[in-house]
C-alpha cells in the first residue's frame, strides 16, 4: 500500500483510546454531527463506520473491507484490521471497545498513538453512529476469541465479553447497526449511493479491497479493488471522453510530514475535472493542497513551453485555465493533523500542504514532460488554442453580462418579465417552443412570474469552447435573463430570480432539452444548483374527465389510482399530454404553474459525489456512445412514462 510513508505503531492499546466528552448531544442535534437527517445523513452512517476501518488500512493494517445491506435493511461493515482494543481504559474504568460506541470524540485519533493518518468525521464516528441507532453490535476478533457488546439507542445492554472462539490467524472488527426512524426521515438505503462513494473510496487507498453486498430482494454485488489507485481512478472518469495520449501523470511523495500523490490526464472535452482529497475525505471548496497543485501545473507548463519555443518571449503566458482545459485529475494528500476552514470545514488549511504538492508536483511533472515530448507538445497545443478560444471569448463575454439601464444592455426580447423587483419573491420559467410560451405567457402571474421561451434545443456545452457558448443565442438570453454572468464573471448577489424552473415536455425530447439546459447550468453556474434556485416543472401526464368533473395524474401510479376511485367505465375521456402545447393557459396555470397546486422538483448537487455526477453529465452528452447505451440500460429501472 502507498502509506509506508507513514510510521504507525504497532501499539494499539486501551489506553490509547483517548476520552474527552459524552454523547447527551448527538440525538438532540444529529444534524451538527452527521450534516442532516435526510438521506444524505442515512448514508453518512455507514461511511463514519467504513472510514473507520480505512484508518486501519491506511496505517497498513487492513486489506480487506466488506459492507452489507441487510434484509431488514440493518448494515453490517466488517474488516481484517487489527480489532478495536478490549482491554480496560485506565482512565474511564470500562472496556476501550466500550469507550469508542459510547464516548463522544472517544478513538485513537486524538493523539493517543492509534493513527498517523485518519479520515472519518474527526473521529466521532463510532459513538455517533451508536447514538443514532435503534440496535448496534460490535464483534472484534482477537487471538482466537470473539468479543461482543451490543446497545440499544448507544447504551450497552451488557459487559464486553467472550462469546466465542476463532481462528488464531483471525483479526478485525465486525459492526452491525439499525438506523433510528425516530431520527432519520428515510431509513431505506440506497445500493447506488454507497456503491459510488465506496468505489470512490477504494480508488484513494491504493491495494484495498471493498465489498459491497445486497441481500434484500435485489441481491446485487460488486467488489472494488483498484492496485493502481487514483491512476485508475482518472482512467475511471475519462472512460467517457478520448484521452488525448495513453499514460495517466502520477507524481508521488512526502514532504514536509505530508504525503502527496496526484494523477493527472487530459482528455478532448473543455471541462476541468479536478477533485481534492485530504485523508480521503473530498474537500469540495479546495484549498493549500489544489492551490499548490494549480501552482506547479501553471509554472511547469509555461516554463517547458517557452524553453521549447511553443511561447515566444514576446507572447502571452499560458494561464492555469487554458492548461486545465479538458484535464482530469485528482489530488490526494495524507496529513496527520488537517485544519479545515470556512463554515462547512471543506477547505484544506494546512500551509504546509500547499508547499509539499507544489514543490513534488513540480519535480516530477517537469522530468515526465522532458521524457515524454510527445505527451508534452499534445497538453500545451491544446492549452494554446484555449488560450486563443479564451481570448475570444473575453470579446464575446462583453456583450452578454449583464449591464444595468444606463450601460444601456436590455434584456432579451423574448422575455415576458415579472414586475415585481424583487428577486426573492420571483421565478422564471424556461419553457420550450414558442406555442408553449405563448401559453406559459398568458397563464402566469405577472407580478412573479417571468417566461422565457427558447427556440428548439441549445447548445450541447459539453462539446463547445467557451467563445461558441458565449455566441449562442439561447444561452446567451439565459444569461442575460438571470443577470448574474457565468464561469469567472458569475456573482450570484445579482441572480434575478430566486427560483428559475425548467419546463419542458414530458417525452424524450423534453427529457433531452432539460439535460442539455442541466449540463449548461452544472458546468457554468454551478452555485445556482448548489444553492437551491434550480427546479424542474412536473406537467400531468394525463387528464381525465367524468361527468364533468376533471382530474390530472402526474404518472401512471396516480392514474391508476383516479381510475380506481372514480371507477373504469365508457364515461371516463382520458387524455395523454404529448406535451405543453397541448394545454390551454388555464390547463397550464392550473397543473404546473399555480403555486399553489404545481409539483416541483428540486436540482441537487451531492458535492461528496461531485466526480460521479461529472461522468454522468459526459457519459449523457459526451460523443463515445457505448458507455452512453451502458449508462441507459442500466437506468432504465428508474425511468417511467418515456414516450419512445
Amino acid at each position: 500500500m502507498a502509506t509506508e510513508n507513514f510510521e504507525t505503531p504497532n501499539e494499539y492499546g486501551a489506553d490509547q483510546i483517548q476520552i474527552l466528552e459524552g454523547l447527551e448531544a448527538v440525538r438532540k442535534r444529529p444534524g451538527m454531527y452527521i450534516g442532516s437527517t435526510s438521506a444524505r445523513g442515512l448514508h453518512h452512517l455507514v461511511y463514519e463506520i467504513v472510514d473507520n476501518a480505512v484508518d486501519e488500512a491506511l496505517a497498513g493494517f487492513c486489506e480487506n473491507i466488506e459492507v452489507t445491506i441487510n434484509e431488514d435493511n440493518s448494515i453490517t461493515v466488517e474488516d481484517d484490521g487489527r480489532g478495536i482494543p478490549v482491554g480496560m481504559n485506565q482512565k474511564a474504568g470500562k472496556s476501550a471497545l466500550e469507550v469508542v460506541y459510547t464516548v463522544l470524540h472517544a478513538g485513537g485519533k486524538f493523539g493517543g498513538g492509534g493513527y498517523k493518518v485518519s479520515g472519518g468525521l474527526h473521529g466521532v464516528g463510532a459513538s455517533v453512529v451508536n447514538a443514532l441507532s435503534t440496535d448496534l453490535t460490535v464483534e472484534v476478533y482477537k487471538e482466537g476469541e470473539i468479543y461482543s457488546q451490543s446497545y440499544k439507542i448507544g447504551k450497552p445492554l451488557d459487559e464486553v465479553k467472550v462469546v466465542g472462539t476463532c481462528d488464531p490467524n483471525k483479526h478485525g472488527t465486525k459492526v452491525t447497526f439499525h438506523p433510528d426512524p425516530e431520527i432519520f426521515e428515510e431509513t431505506v438505503y440506497d445500493y447506488d449511493t454507497l456503491k459510488q462513494r465506496l468505489r470512490e473510496t477504494a480508488f484513494l487507498t491504493k491495494g484495498l479491497r471493498i465489498a459491497l453486498t445486497d441481500a434484500r430482494e435485489n441481491h446485487h454485488h460488486h467488489e472494488f479493488h483498484y492496485a493502481g489507485g487514483i491512476k485508475e481512478f482518472v482512467t475511471y472518469l475519462n472512460r467517457s471522453k478520448e484521452p488525448l495520449y495513453s499514460d495517466v501523470i502520477y507524481c508521488e511523495g512526502n514532504r514536509d510530514g505530508v504525503y502527496v500523490e496526484v494523477a493527472i490526464q487530459h482528455n478532448d472535452s473543455y471541462n476541468d475535472a479536478t477533485y481534492s482529497f485530504v485523508n480521503n475525505i473530498i474537500t469540495p471548496e479546495g484549498g493549500t493542497h489544489l492551490s499548490g497543485f494549480r501552482n506547479a501545473l501553471t509554472k511547469t507548463f509555461n516554463t517547458y513551453a517557452r524553453a521549447n519555443k511553443m511561447i515566444k518571449d514576446t507572447e502571452p503566458a499560458l494561464l492555469g485555465e487554458d492548461i486545465r482545459e479538458g484535464m482530469t485529475a485528482i489530488i490526494s494528500v495524507k496529513i496527520e493533523e488537517p485544519q479545515f476552514e470556512g463554515q462547512t470545514k471543506q477547505k484544506l488549511g494546512n500551509s504546509e500542504a500547499r508547499g509539499a504538492v507544489d514543490s513534488i508536483v513540480s519535480e516530477q511533472l517537469t522530468y515526465f514532460l522532458e521524457q515524454n515530448p510527445a505527451v508534452a507538445k499534445s497538453i500545451c497545443e491544446k492549452s494554446l488554442l484555449a488560450q486563443r478560444a479564451r481570448e475570444a471569448a473575453r470579446k464575446a463575454r462583453d456583450l452578454t453580462r449583464r449591464k444595468t439601464a444606463l450601460e444601456g444592455m436590455s434584456l432579451p426580447g423574448k422575455l415576458a418579465d415579472c414586475s415585481d423587483k424583487d428577486p426573492k419573491n420571483c421565478e422564471i420559467f424556461i419553457v420550450e417552443g414558442d406555442s408553449a410560451g405563448g401559453s406559459a405567457k398568458t397563464a402566469r402571474s405577472r407580478a412573479t412570474q417571468a417566461i422565457l421561451p427558447l427556440r428548439g434545443k441549445i447548445l450541447n456545452v459539453e462539446k463547445a469552447r467557451l467563445d461558441k457558448i458565449y455566441g449562442n443565442a439561447e444561452i446567451k438570453a439565459m444569461i442575460t435573463a438571470f443577470g448574474t454572468g457565468i464561469h469567472e464573471d458569475f456573482d450570484i448577489s445579482k441572480l434575478r430570480y430566486n427560483k428559475i424552473i425548467i419546463m419542458t415536455d414530458a417525452d424524450v425530447d423534453g427529457a433531452h432539452i432539460s439535460t442539455l439546459m442541466l449540463t449548461f447550468l452544472y458546468r457554468f453556474m454551478p452555485d445556482l444548483i448548489k444553492e437551491g434556485h434550480v427546479y424542474l416543472a412536473q406537467p400531468p401526464l394525463y387528464k381525465i374527465e367524468k361527468n364533468k368533473n376533471v382530474w390530472y395524474a402526474y404518472s401512471d401510479e396516480e392514474l391508476g389510482k383516479i381510475l380506481k376511485e372514480i371507477g373504469r367505465d365508457g364515461n371516463n375521456k382520458i387524455q395523454r399530454y404529448k406535451g405543453l402545447g397541448e394545454m390551454d393557459a388555464e390547463q397550464l396555470w392550473e397543473t404546473t404553474m399555480d403555486p399553489e397546486k404545481r409539483i416541483l422538483k428540486r436540482v441537487m448537487i451531492d458535492e461528496e459525489n461531485s466526480s460521479e455526477i461529472d461522468v454522468t453529465f459526459t457519459t449523457l452528452m459526451g460523443d463515445k456512445v457505448e458507455p452512453r447505451r451502458e449508462f441507459i440500460e442500466e437506468n432504465a429501472k428508474y425511468v417511467q412514462n418515456l414516450d419512445i
